[in-house]
């Protein structure tokens, strides 16, 4: 099992990211406008292009709170970061909007991806390593790599849950679906912490 791409965004910056997604959060709840990027805001580091996506995690006891993200953007990384942490804590449809006091309580990560890229089939994804994106017109359903792992999932179960995300027929992927792969840089404020 492959950890994903080389990390190329340095600690201080990771620390930053985290922190510009902490406080977006709480600006957001105590109901202030929200934080914007900092004047550090740039192109995404070196090995990530331009249009990589960004998702924010929040966890609470162990258990997911909230998670949202795009898969490609072309904002800097700390806008789409401050976007991403806003909407996992108040408009992810799975959970009621994050309180102040839980947020407190709550770990966050950002996954930091690199640019999608097609493959003919499951036998080009890898668990751990690729995070999948099925698709069939309007519908898609993405799972971020460590997804598959933390289920104990095989590909093509992976595939299977991704097209049930979608709203697909479960063997969707089998057939017309468009099946998609990509990698993620991960990071959370317990790593940083360590770090």
């Amino acid at each position: 099992m492959n950890d994903g791409p080389a990390q190329t965004i340095p600690i201080e910056r990771r620390r930053a990211l985290l922190s510009i997604a902490r406080q977006a959060i709480r600006a957001a709840l105590a109901g202030n406008a929200c934080a914007g990027a900092s004047d550090g805001a740039g192109a995404p580091p070196a090995g990530m292009p331009a249009t990589s996506g960004v998702f924010v995690t929040l966890t609470l006891h162990g258990q997911l709170r909230g998670c949202i993200g795009m898969l490609e953007t072309s904002r800097a990384l700390e806008e789409a970061v401050t976007e991403c942490a806003v909407a996992a804590a108040t408009r992810d449809d799975r959970f009621a909007p994050l309180t102040l006091e839980e947020l407190d309580r709550c770990d966050l990560e950002v996954s930091v991806l690199t640019s999608p890229r097609t493959v003919s089939g499951p036998g080009e994804i890898e668990i751990g390593r690729h995070g999948v994106i099925v698709s069939s017109g309007w519908r898609r359903g993405v799972f971020l790599p460590k997804v598959p792992v933390e289920h104990r999932w095989d590909v093509e179960k992976l595939l299977s849950e991704a097209c049930r995300k979608a709203g697909l027929d479960r063997d969707a992927w089998r057939r017309d679906a468009t099946i998609e792969v990509f990698e993620a840089e991960v990071f959370g404020e317990r790593d940083a912490a360590q770090a």
